[in-house]
């Protein structure tokens, strides 16, 4: 008989608070996701081309690049273009969409943990 195991999905965390980096990613590693997190932005489309995740899960308030500022870079790029990037943010989803920003799911902070990983499978399967 031939097992095939599952190549976990993938997904980058990029958040500045470390105690909400570190819950998010133990979330999401219990939910059988490889996650890696970052808490900058410099060099974003570098660290996403080298760690090729599935989905890039972001804060919106960050130092130096926003994480709209993120998605517009990664939505703009032929390499990760196709990958789905998850905003979140404690700001209303209208402040934020008045950006123009190319996000592909909106996280309401503070979020339910449920929801999160229901909207990332989603996103990702």
């Amino acid at each position: 008989m031939i097992t095939f195991n599952a190549m976990k999905k993938k997904i980058l965390v990029i958040e500045d608070d470390t105690d909400i980096l570190e819950i998010t990613t133990s979330v999401l590693n219990q939910a059988k996701f490889d996650v890696s997190g970052s808490e900058g932005t410099n060099d974003i489309i570098d660290l996403v081309k080298s760690q090729q995740p599935d989905l890039v899960l972001t804060d919106y308030m960050l130092p130096g690049l926003s994480g709209g500022q993120i998605c517009t870079l990664l939505k703009n790029n032929k390499d990760t273009a196709g990958i789905p990037v998850v905003l979140m943010s404690a700001y209303k989803k209208e402040a934020i969409a008045i950006g123009n920003f190319s996000f592909d799911a909106y996280i309401k902070k503070p979020f339910d943990i449920n929801y999160l990983v229901s909207v990332i499978r989603k996103l990702i399967n």
